[in-house]
């Protein structure tokens, strides 16, 4: 139908309301609902951090990082993804994963029982994108399979073949386009290292980091033995990625850093200090307390980053020397809707008055 337009015979045109632009942040589940002028939209999709070892000293991965802002990366070195497309005015669900538990120092009270790996943290998603929940922590004194892969991998703690099912064998791995794998932990050989105050000397046993949604957790130099030089510490965790979807660059899903633990023996009376590692940066945790090898507990993964948890320190089969892990930090959902410029009615710019008279619609 044909209609006046400003003067101009031609079809009819309708006013468009103008939207500004518009970040909805979700730190737990919800309910998304598009604004009427969206047909598509960023995101930034975090998963929940995998939680530090209690024994065995290794970081937790970062939950899996998923973004489409132009211009920024997804995990594990990969480009933006496409953006989102959405109906006006729809709800989608959003899910925003938990932390992974940290592991506790099992065997003996009291902790009878208790798992002494990182346990792997939960999913996040939205309108069919999904990120995997962070790694949890290798530990030492069995292989659980499948704990240590995730969004990022869980680091190992050492590899050094002892009897019986000891291992904390093999780093956990990201998931391709959310983050990189943890590092693999090592292990002091003979001459053992001398205590830091002097006295007896011990043998160390250092974390792998947890992996990041921008680096990889630290490995140990050399997963056999480490030269007597090594520092007695566990290895730093991954950094993580920033983003400015929010307007102010904000870095997320940092790996958890590793612990040290230490043997006690008759040949090693007096097994010295455990400091920790460095955490990955965003939201990583750290590693046990400095100075501290026994009882250390890990720092948590900062909520709503998707970091790591870091790692505690312990030392096995000592009174009071039952070490935890830390929690990985709860995963986020940011969605970004752009703005869109409103027009009034009997405005037209030319080429869409282009497209109506090539089609013969435009007067008639």
């Amino acid at each position: 139908m044909a209609s006046l337009n400003g003067g101009v015979v031609g079809v009819d045109n309708l006013p468009v309301a103008s939207a500004s632009a518009r970040v909805s942040t979700f730190n737990s589940s919800g309910t998304f609902t598009a604004l009427p002028t969206s047909s598509s939209v960023q995101y930034l999709v975090i998963a929940g951090g995998g939680g530090g070892s209690g024994f065995g000293a290794a970081g937790g991965g970062a939950g899996g990082y998923r973004s489409s802002v132009p211009g920024e990366a997804s995990g594990g070195g990969a480009s933006a993804e496409s953006l989102s497309p959405v109906t006006g005015g729809s709800p989608y669900p959003v899910v925003v994963g938990g932390g992974g538990v940290g592991g506790v120092t099992p065997g003996a009270s009291p902790n009878p029982g208790s798992p002494p790996a990182g346990q792997v943290g939960s999913n996040s998603s939205f309108n069919g994108i999904t990120s995997n929940g962070g790694g949890g922590s290798g530990q030492g004194s069995q292989i659980i399979a499948g704990t240590r892969d995730g969004g990022s991998g869980g680091g190992s703690t050492h590899t050094f073949p002892e009897p019986g099912p000891q291992g904390g064998l093999g780093n956990g791995a990201g998931a391709p386009g959310q983050g990189f794998p943890g590092g693999t932990g090592g292990i002091t050989g003979p001459p053992y290292l001398p205590q830091p105050a002097g006295g007896s000397a011990f043998q160390n046993r250092l974390g792998g980091g947890g992996g990041g949604a921008g680096a990889a957790g630290t490995s140990a130099p050399n997963p056999q033995y480490l030269p007597t030089s090594s520092p007695n510490a566990g290895l730093a965790g991954g950094a993580g990625v920033a983003s400015s979807i929010t307007g102010s660059p904000v870095t997320r899903a940092g790996g958890g850093g590793a612990g040290s633990s230490n043997v006690p023996s008759s040949n090693f009376p007096n097994p010295g200090v455990s400091r920790p590692g460095a955490a990955g940066a965003g939201g990583a945790g750290g590693g046990g307390p400095s100075a501290t090898y026994q009882n250390g507990v890990g720092t948590a993964g900062t909520a709503n980053t998707g970091g790591g948890g870091g790692a505690g320190s312990t030392i096995p089969g000592s009174v009071g020397g039952y070490g935890s892990g830390g929690a990985g930090g709860s995963g986020v959902v940011i969605i970004k809707e752009s703005a869109v410029a409103g027009s009034a009615s009997g405005v037209w710019n030319m080429d869409a008055v282009y497209e109506y008279v090539s089609e013969g619609t435009w007067g008639g």
